[in-house]
């Protein structure tokens, strides 16, 4: 139960800011997407927040549905934190 209610936040959160809305937002091109896993990599640029640099990596993604529409060669912008000590996306936006 208290999966679920964390996760309905973080799809709360993801979609009700404005892409780019603050400087947690870092631009990426999707390289893969996997929806039956729940994941997505990413070619991104440096994570501040995560003190991580630019690289291709998987990353969980906090609500599935944030793969609808999304396939490799889109350009996004996203927001990653650790959720239950796994780094995951936590907010997407259309790229530039």
């Amino acid at each position: 139960m208290f999966r679920k209610i964390v996760t309905a936040m973080l799809a709360t959160i993801a979609f009700s800011a404005p892409a780019g809305a603050d400087s947690g937002m870092v631009q990426a091109e999707v390289m893969k997407v996997d929806k039956s896993a729940g994941k997505v990599t990413l070619k991104h640029g440096p994570i501040k927040s995560l003190d991580m640099d630019a690289m291709t990596m998987v990353f969980r993604v906090a609500d599935p549905a944030m793969l609808d529409g999304m396939k490799a060669g889109d350009r996004i912008e996203f927001e990653a934190g650790r959720v239950n000590g796994a780094i995951t996306v936590i907010r997407v936006g259309k790229g530039r």
